[in-house]
């Protein structure tokens, strides 16, 4: 299932394909007897189900200690993990776990965890889709504090939204572990944020003014959160507030426009610098679509919920078996195309010119060959790639 993920297909009847040259898949893949039916794919997930979680998540640690590569970190010294909600789009189906989710569509709603500042998967699990983001979230981080730390060193910066904005995701972050940090949005509820504007406003000393009819004001304040032994404990707050009295096309607001976002953090770095480490948070949404679209996810194959976790999960695996061979690409400049601005390549990419490279398989003198063809511009970057690994 994973050989078939890393080509982009999900679906349980392209296993088929595999059947057109079952010798070489065997031998690709590392299996022993036969490549199974359909059927029986189908049905060995099936039987697995959730049951292999631990083990999975093992295995994709143990992946990235043998292959020798880990998390980048980011100017400030620690490795981000970014965790997000993603929902994927199942409408017209009748799986199990499939609801009404936050994007007023039927699908389900998974978390991801994603580690480095390339974009690896440190952890992902499928929930229902009208669960709320929060709900079960704690196991979920303890999880993957866990996992993060066997794949780093290096302090860890979790970067969450203000869906997570929750009491028991800080204690769980701030007063675990002094190599943990913590940067989550502050969500607002039932507060009035335009007091809350005018409040700080007024205290306020770091004040720009980018452009006519546009105020910035920038800082930071300390609000008292309850631990779990009772006591207060002050949380660092840094505030971005923007005043708009007119466009940015020259047109008078007859209301001012103010506009407020705050966040949690337990960082030490100058409150603009928090700011832009969360605005760095929303590139994981071009990991989901990679995950989404380039390998082909977003509708899992099964009905039931326990075996679409199950792929879930194997698509962890998958995505960073393709983020790895994407990342060791870029270390030389021998790709047909190459530009000093790009520092990844998308998933798709890696599948189309690397993963379904042609050639032809020989026997010849006891020993296996693979020729490809002089003319592919890729080759020297599928040689290279097969020499590290």
């Amino acid at each position: 299932m994973i050989g078939l993920l890393t080509l982009g297909k999900s679906d349980f009847d392209n296993v088929n394909e595999f059947h057109t040259d079952e010798e070489f898949y065997k031998l690709s893949l590392g299996i022993a007897y036969g490549i199974p039916s359909e059927s029986s794919l189908r049905n060995r997930l099936d039987d697995i189900g959730i049951s292999m979680n631990t083990q999975i998540l093992d295995g994709n640690i143990s992946m990235f200690r043998e292959c020798g590569f880990e998390p980048s970190a980011l100017k400030c010294g620690c490795v981000p993990v970014d965790i997000d909600v993603s929902p994927f789009d199942n409408s017209g189906s009748h799986k199990k776990g499939v609801s009404r989710t936050y994007k007023n569509f039927d699908g389900y709603a998974p978390i991801f965890a994603y580690i480095g500042t390339e974009g690896y998967l440190c952890n992902a699990e499928l929930r229902e889709g009208s669960q709320h983001c929060q709900c079960g979230t704690p196991e979920f981080l303890a999880e993957t504090i866990s996992a993060a730390k066997q794949m780093t060193d290096k302090p860890l910066l979790f970067r969450m939204d203000s869906g997570n904005d929750a009491l028991e995701n800080m204690l769980l972050l701030h007063w675990n572990d002094p190599q943990i940090k913590f940067l989550i949005k502050h969500n607002f509820r039932r507060e009035n944020r335009y007091e809350i504007a005018e409040e700080l406003k007024a205290v306020c000393k770091n004040v720009k003014r980018p452009r006519d009819g546009k105020t910035v004001y920038i800082g930071s304040t300390w609000r008292d959160i309850e631990t779990k032994n009772g006591e207060k404990s002050a949380v660092r707050m840094v505030y971005e507030i923007t005043e708009r009295t007119m466009t940015a096309d020259g047109q008078m607001l007859f209301m001012p426009d103010t506009e407020i976002n705050m966040y949690w953090t337990s960082l030490g770095v100058s409150d603009e610098d928090v700011i832009e480490l969360y605005h760095n948070h929303a590139v994981c949404e071009q990991y989901h679509s990679e995950i989404k679209t380039d390998m082909g996810i977003e509708r899992l194959p099964s009905g039931k919920f326990e075996t679409n976790a199950l792929i879930l999960k194997l698509t962890m695996i998958a995505y960073n078996i393709l983020r790895i061979i994407g990342t060791e690409s870029m270390k030389k400049n021998d790709m047909p195309v190459r530009h000093s601005t790009i520092k990844r390549r998308r998933i798709r990419t890696i599948i189309d010119n690397l993963m379904l490279i042609a050639g032809h398989l020989t026997v010849h003198a006891r020993k296996l060959r693979l020729a490809l063809g002089s003319s592919n511009a890729w080759i020297h970057t599928f040689l290279r790639l097969t020499a590290a690994f």
